[in-house]
């Protein structure tokens, strides 16, 4: 048996590999040496990372298995058609089961019955891993919904078949186009409900629809079911079975996505967490890239650039050495407090990429019927500006106009409040109030604002916040 002293050098070695005295007490192990040498070490610690990708180990989180391809798909479409219902069923089939009400996570979600934020979920495939992003319908919520359509590989599009095609219907599929999803499974839900006549009308409105976007509708595959029925254990032709039907279309419809690997790693920070005893947790998508633990990262956008160290990485609950291009992650940070970091910055590489505040872009002006406005972009107008996980007020100039109709293409310049993180043939959504009314890509980084300049803008931004504060003040007295 191995010496006292020896033993306490594998305990030091369990214990930097987050193994409690339950493994240890549990572990036996043999040799006819008083002490572990370099080469016994190292094999020890290549022995304990197979153990725990293996065994559960009491207050240890299980390692996450890279042993499929990775694609990010969600659930996109009209608030109340089905979207949750349809993600818990899809974990009820494929995963260890969900409840609907643990999907829609905030207190507000769960009182009001609708889903606010993004919500994220796992599930396997004899093909492929899934991240699943459950996307808000609500009007209100269409920001959310941006950050999570944006995160997407493909989309299912959940319709109820009593409905139709509704305003998010439409406003979803034309985010879905602009961010750039090219791949949709339509699922026609609640088919439980509504007749076969029924059904049939609403797939010829969804064709038509889809091909008006830009889609091509004739060819995308539908699936009919009741994610209810399946959530409930009821009629497995309308229930269950649907749900496996649609999962092997997503297989067989959504490619596997190319993943850009060699490039410097960047992750859109989603949401921003501290962890009592741990640290600070950044959650995204990252977007390009591989990150280790241990790696030294900067954190860029709206203020001056911040360092930090990557000390731990979670998918899902699972601990990951190394994460990849397209993973949905959390990253423990070092060396960075909660309340410096915000929604929109970007965790990079260090030295890597910049924040800027004036920019060139293409933008295509939607029409009315395309879910965008009837009235013209005037120059020097401001809107809210979203790309990434950011979004921005910006000020507005149309070089050699006065305006762009509906419908019409144009150049712009862009002067945002905030420096932000772009790059060149980057896209962005322009909206103004509840309306998307445009879309485009950054063409060109100009010379940052002046100290001038920017106070300009500001109190330009000031000036346009009290009118609006007075506007509505005065709606409600009703004078």
């Amino acid at each position: 048996m191995v010496s006292f002293s020896s033993l306490l050098t594998i305990r030091k070695i369990l214990g930097s590999h987050g193994i409690n005295q339950h493994v240890f007490q549990a572990i036996t192990i043999k040799s006819s040496s008083v002490y572990l040498s370099s080469a016994a070490k190292n094999l020890l610690n290549v022995s304990i990372k197979r153990h725990l990708a293996t065994v559960a180990v009491p207050g240890a989180k299980k390692v996450f298995q890279r042993d499929k391809p990775h694609c990010n798909i969600g659930t996109i479409g009209h608030v109340d058609h089905g979207k949750t219902t349809l993600t818990a069923a899809i974990t009820k089939e494929m995963a260890k089961l969900k409840k609907y009400e643990d999907i829609d996570n905030a207190p507000e979600e769960r009182a009001r019955g609708i889903t606010i934020n993004v919500a994220h979920i796992e599930y396997s495939t004899d093909k492929r891993h899934y991240g699943h992003t459950d996307c808000p319908g609500h009007a209100d919520y269409i920001k959310n919904m941006i950050t999570g359509t944006s995160q997407m590989d493909g989309a299912i599009l959940v319709v109820a078949a009593t409905d139709g095609a509704m305003p998010q219907t439409r406003e979803h599929l034309i985010l879905a186009k602009q961010i750039g999803i090219d791949h949709i499974v339509v699922f026609i839900n609640k088919i439980d409900s509504a007749d076969q006549e029924m059904i049939e009308l609403v797939e010829m409105e969804l064709r038509d629809l889809l091909t008006e976007i830009g889609y091509k509708g004739e060819e995308i595959p539908f699936v009919y079911g009741s994610a209810l029925y399946a959530l409930e254990g009821k009629d497995p032709e309308k229930g269950a079975n649907t749900i496996m039907k649609l999962l092997e279309t997503v297989d067989s419809h959504i490619p596997t996505p190319v993943r850009d690997l060699d490039k410097p790693f960047l992750l859109p920070i989603e949401h921003v967490h501290s962890i009592p005893g741990r640290g600070t947790v950044v959650t995204g998508r990252l977007e390009r890239g591989v990150i280790k633990k241990g790696t030294p990262c900067e954190i860029v956008g709206y203020k001056k650039p911040m360092k930090a160290v990557i000390t731990g990485i979670e998918m899902f609950k699972q601990t990951l050495e190394e994460a990849q291009a397209g993973d949905q992650l959390g990253a423990l940070l070092r060396g960075i407090k909660k309340d410096e970091l915000r929604r929109g910055m970007m965790l990079c590489q260090p030295g890597t990429v910049q924040a800027h505040d004036f920019v060139d872009a293409q933008v295509y002006m939607m029409t009315k019927e395309e879910g965008g406005r009837k009235v013209p972009l005037i120059k020097h107008n401001r809107a809210v500006v979203f790309s990434k996980t950011w979004d921005c007020v910006a000020e507005i100039d149309i070089p050699g106009k006065e305006m762009v109709m509906p419908g019409e293409d144009s150049i712009l310049t862009m002067r945002f409040i905030k420096p932000m993180v772009i790059e060149g043939g980057q896209r962005f959504t322009l909206r103004d109030g509840l309306t998307t009314f445009g879309t485009g890509v950054f063409t060109k980084i100009n010379p940052d604002l002046n100290d001038l300049e920017r106070e300009k803008l500001l109190k330009g931004r000031k000036k346009e916040k009290k009118a609006a504060a007075e506007a509505e003040l005065k709606k409600l007295s009703g004078s």
